[in-house]
């Protein structure tokens, strides 16, 4: 098939979209990439395996059509703590209501239901908060059995079949992959899935299980969502390949007004170690069944924006919404609105991360930003297997784009999600003097760069040599 043309984005910003029900055939995923989707989102809490597979193959085939990189990142469900069912369905409760969650998985009634989770039981204290419906309903422990916790209602009206229970502030002896988790991993990588997201981290350890399953076959992203997970952040970052702030379920066990300076002290870490960060859940959430965006929301994306963040994630908006063209259009204008605010770049410039001692990949990558600021160069161009160079360049949060030319498909498509890379497959490339010439090629042929711009080229001499980036060179577009 004839390759049709891909035009770079206008913003560095990356917007990952979440395909579902609303989004399912060939003809709504093409125009939710045309509108600006770069990495597509396969949510394994729903749907069954061959539904991932055919939107997978939709988005291969649409890679192929545009002769464009395209992420896709596989969200594993993980462990689901719930209440039983009830007799009828629901029950109606007010403050001072007590009730008793127990093992026993008889539906259940006003005077008590089952909590088919012994491990929240074993760790339970009197004193302790559970919160029922994403924090609808809370309730205080007041007794502890064996087998049985006694709780009084402090808020809330009403619980109902299988809602969901949250536990703040305690880590759960829980293993963050189920066995349904295992089964969706090995189906995510049998598909050729780029990234795999974790959920119910809470400990470093749980990351280093999912990437020794992995194998490098695809990289590992920790879903934020526990605040067990914040306690031991810089561990989950030194192991994980990206990060996800996941603010909703995070938002339940932590105090809403802690949200916001959790999630800019996580994109800055993420920044300062040079991984990908995505700010993902409820950032459009109206859109799902309005054709705009609150002023709230469009206020929410931005800030997210302003700190700097790699990715920003929709959810609902696209997978299940009534507007999912409209939800990524208005991301996308959203994030091209900021990045051209006056205001945006002298924020960006604030924080530059400091090369590391003695590291000179990371000099050199640090002497791109800066040379390609003062001599007015179209781009960055990097070549990298792995990626790292690329992720060097980004760490910087350049004014320019970061062309990424490399030989690896799987690490062009991971790429997409990492602030302002324009990754390109390229496998023609066996020296230094291939490399300028085939950078000012592929800038202008991507339309980066115009005849007569320069770019600032970095590269490792001897070439394609891992992590040994040490030259940098400054070429005319011819």
């Amino acid at each position: 098939m004839a390759s049709t043309t891909f035009l770079p984005r206008r913003r560095r910003t990356k917007i990952v979209a979440t395909l579902g029900p609303a989004s399912s055939d060939a003809a709504m995923i093409r125009k939710l990439f045309e509108a600006g989707a770069d990495v597509f989102r396969l949510n394994f809490s729903h749907g069954v395996a061959d539904d991932h597979k055919a939107r997978l193959g939709i988005i291969r085939e649409l890679e192929r059509e545009f002769d464009h990189p395209i992420g896709i990142v596989a969200d594993l469900q993980g462990p689901k703590l719930r209440v039983g069912k009830f007799k009828d369905g629901a029950i109606d409760v007010t403050a001072g209501h007590k009730m008793r969650l127990d093992l026993d998985e008889t539906a259940g009634d006003a005077s008590r239901v089952c909590l088919p989770h012994p491990e929240i039981i074993e760790v339970a204290d009197v004193g302790m908060k559970l919160l029922v419906d994403d924090g609808k309903v809370q309730l205080m422990v007041r007794e502890k059995t064996k087998n049985s916790l006694l709780v009084e209602v402090i808020s809330g009206t009403r619980i109902s079949d299988k809602k969901g229970v949250n536990v703040p502030n305690v880590i759960l002896p829980i293993p963050a992959l189920t066995e349904k988790d295992r089964r969706d991993l090995q189906s995510a990588m049998d598909m050729g899935a780029d990234w795999i997201a974790q959920s119910f981290v809470q400990r470093p350890e749980d990351i280093a299980e999912t990437k020794k399953l992995t194998g490098g076959q695809a990289k590992v992203i920790a879903k934020l969502e526990k605040p067990s997970a914040i306690e031991r952040l810089e561990g989950i970052i030194e192991l994980a390949d990206a990060v996800m702030v996941a603010r909703g379920d995070l938002g339940v066990e932590i105090p809403p007004e802690r949200v916001p300076p959790v999630q800019k002290r996580i994109v800055k870490a993420m920044r300062l170690a040079g991984k990908p960060v995505i700010v993902a859940t409820q950032m459009l959430e109206s859109m799902i069944s309005s054709a705009t965006p609150t002023r709230a929301e469009a206020s929410d994306v931005a800030t997210a924006i302003y700190d700097g963040t790699d990715a920003i994630m929709l959810s609902a908006e696209t997978a299940s919404g009534q507007y999912p063209i409209e939800a990524v259009t208005m991301m996308d204008r959203i994030a091209q609105s900021v990045e051209s605010d006056p205001y945006y770049r002298p924020i960006m410039d604030a924080e530059h991360p400091g090369t590391r001692l003695g590291d000179n990949s990371d000099a050199i990558s640090a002497a791109s930003h800066y040379i390609a600021k003062d001599i007015n160069a179209a781009a960055i161009v990097t070549f990298t297997s792995k990626g790292l160079t690329a992720l060097r360049a980004a760490r910087q949060r350049p004014i320019v784009p970061v062309l990424c030319l490399t030989p690896d498909a799987g690490t062009a498509r991971r790429l997409t999600l990492s602030y302002g890379v324009h990754p390109v497959h390229a496998t023609d490339i066996n020296t230094f003097e291939d490399a300028v010439a085939k950078a000012t090629v592929v800038a202008k042929a991507e339309d980066i760069a115009a005849k007569g711009q320069r770019v600032v080229i970095t590269a490792g001499v001897p070439f394609g040599t891992a992590g040994s980036t040490n030259t940098l060179r400054i070429a005319w577009v011819e």
